[in-house]
């Protein structure tokens, strides 16, 4: 009886689909996307279009494979379609690509016939991925001390060594990235990561490096982690 329930709805031989296990198919595929829309969405940056296509791609996929089903020249061609949406779009996020795939993979399980095997791979899948943002694995617990620091200095200023002291004081780590000139050559722009010692430093640390640039601009921001994704 076990064996039976988790049997395919339809065998692989082309033309073989019910109209009972298309339905069943779409509706499980539908309820699986919502529901792992929904995972993604917990503690995660999204846009309404992206959560969207993430609840209906493992329908649509399911559609695909139940229509090309046993027909090789037909999987050859859909192939070929699904690599034109790649240049389509714009590169996402480790995590975006990771929910796509688990996307297709439910699809490509109810497609197939297997809506009961589409189930557990979800939920297990699910369980796993808010089990892993709850206890915040692969977070780094000093992102929020680091930070991208920009100070304007004249370009008369030998900037080299000129804050390594202020540097040691509030940060644990500061690394020069870029120099850039701004205002016709007159300013010098520098661009550095740095780890701040401890939070709720920041306008001590900016007032010091004033005395030293000449009270020209300086921010501090969140440093981008873009260059780390996948």
């Amino acid at each position: 009886m076990l064996d039976s329930l988790f049997a395919g709805l339809y065998s692989t031989v082309e033309g073989s689909i019910t109209l009972s296990g298309f339905i069943v198919s779409i509706f499980a595929a539908l309820i699986l996307g919502a529901l792992m829309a929904a995972v993604y969405m917990y503690r995660s940056n999204y846009t309404k279009s992206f959560a969207v296509t993430l609840a209906t791609l493992p329908a649509i996929v399911s559609v695909v494979i139940m229509m090309v089903s046993g027909s090789l020249g037909a999987g050859v061609a859909v192939a070929g379609t699904f690599s034109l949406v790649r240049f389509r779009s714009v590169p996402g996020t480790a995590r975006e690509i990771g929910a796509v795939f688990l996307a297709m993979a439910v699809g490509l399980a109810c497609g197939m016939g297997y809506p009961v095997f589409a189930v557990l791979f979800a939920i297990i899948m699910c369980i796993v991925n808010l089990f892993y943002t709850f206890i915040g694995f692969g977070e780094k617990k000093s992102m929020d001390l680091q930070k991208t620091l920009n100070i304007t200095v004249p370009e008369d200023l030998d900037y080299n060594g000129i804050f390594d002291d202020l540097m040691q004081k509030y940060t644990t780590e500061a690394k020069l990235m870029r120099v850039k000139t701004t205002n016709l050559g007159s300013l010098n722009k520098l661009t550095y990561n740095i780890t701040l010692r401890e939070l709720g430093s920041e306008k001590n640390f900016i007032d010091d490096l004033r005395c030293r640039n000449g009270n020209l601009e300086i921010s501090l921001s969140i440093q981008s982690n873009e260059t780390f994704e996948l």
